[in-house]
């Protein structure tokens, strides 16, 4: 179920750096990094591996020109 969250949390996520619309891509940003700091505080996923995501999630989000916080 954890999984699902995340995975539903990111691809809401591309689908917004895919339309170009920075504010909610920002937003989903955050989202999507909660939810996979909660699957990896939870077992759902590694540590590491949520690193990861969140990392290739931050690059995506600033090469739109909008910095990840």
């Amino acid at each position: 179920m954890r999984k699902n969250l995340y995975r539903a949390a990111i691809r809401r996520f591309e689908a917004a750096v895919a339309a170009g619309n920075a504010a909610d891509a920002e937003s989903l940003y955050r989202f999507a990094s909660g939810r996979l700091d909660r699957a990896a505080q939870k077992g759902a996923i590694h540590r590491n591996a949520a690193a990861r995501k969140k990392s290739r999630l931050a690059r995506l989000l600033n090469n739109m020109g909008v910095h990840a916080s």
